[in-house]
C-alpha cells in the first residue's frame, strides 16, 4: 500500500497531522538549541540527523493526495519571526563549511552549481515551517497541512534536501578519514566555475567533528 493511500484523508487525518506538526516541532526545537551553540563538537552529525528526519515527514507529505485549505484565502498570521539571529549563530557555528555547492535543479541541462550556505538554508527552511505551525496552534490543521505540503513543493522540500547533501558530505568525508583542505575565500556572493565545482570544506570542521564521531585525524 502507498504512502498516499495510507494516509489519505479519509483515513485517520488527525493521525497524520499530528505526527507531521510533531516532526515539525521537534526541527524547529533541535535546530534552535544547537544554534545556541553550546556543543559545537556534535552540532553537523546532529543536524544531518534532524534534516534527515524532517525529509521523511516532507516525503510523507509529498506522496499524500493534494491537501485543500478550508478557506480560498489564507487567514493573516500577521509579521514572521525575526530569524536573523538564528542566521547568525548557526553561520558562526558552521564557518568552517557554511558555503557549499548546490544544483538547484538537476533537470534544468548544464545548469552550472551556485554556492549557498547551510546557516541561509536551515534558516529559509524554518521560516516555512513555522508558518505552517502558526496555523496548527490555532487550531487551523487543515491549513496548516496545506501549507507545509504546498511549502514542501515549492522551496522547503529543495532547500532541505539540499542542505542534507552537505551535511552529509561532511560527515562522510570525516567517517572515511578523507578530511579537505581549507576553504580559501568562496563566498555566495561570487561566480562558481567549472575549477571550484569540488571546492573543499574545511580541515578545520574535520577536526571538530572527528572526535565526537570516535575518528583520528591523519597526522
Amino acid at each position: 500500500m502507498s504512502d498516499a493511500t495510507l494516509h489519505a484523508t479519509a483515513q485517520q487525518p488527525d493521525d497524520f497531522a499530528v505526527q507531521i506538526a510533531d516532526q515539525v516541532e521537534s526541527f524547529l526545537v533541535a535546530v534552535t538549541e544547537v544554534a545556541k551553540g553550546d556543543e559545537p563538537d556534535s552540532a553537523v552529525p546532529f543536524l544531518l540527523l534532524e534534516v534527515s528526519q524532517l525529509l521523511l515527514a516532507g516525503g510523507r507529505l509529498g506522496a499524500h493526495e493534494d491537501i485543500l485549505p478550508d478557506e480560498r484565502y489564507e487567514p493573516d498570521l500577521g509579521p514572521e519571526a525575526d530569524v536573523d539571529d538564528l542566521r547568525e549563530n548557526l553561520a558562526r557555528l558552521l564557518e568552517p563549511i557554511d558555503v557549499y555547492s548546490e544544483v538547484f535543479d538537476p533537470y534544468e541541462p548544464r545548469k552550472a552549481p551556485v554556492p549557498a550556505r547551510i546557516s541561509d538554508d536551515l534558516t529559509d527552511v524554518i521560516t516555512d515551517l513555522r508558518h505552517g505551525m502558526a496555523h496548527y496552534k490555532a487550531g487551523r490543521t487543515t491549513e496548516a497541512m496545506w501549507w507545509w505540503q504546498f511549502s514542501y513543493f515549492s522551496n522547503w522540500g529543495s532547500t532541505a534536501s539540499a542542505t542534507l547533501r552537505a551535511l552529509q558530505s561532511v560527515v562522510a568525508h570525516v567517517r572515511l578519514n578523507q578530511p579537505l583542505e581549507e576553504l580559501d575565500g568562496l563566498d555566495t556572493d561570487q561566480a562558481m566555475g567549472d575549477d571550484t565545482l569540488e571546492f573543499e570544506a574545511g580541515r578545520v570542521m574535520a577536526e571538530e567533528i572527528g572526535g565526537p564521531l570516535g575518528l583520528h585525524q591523519p597526522q
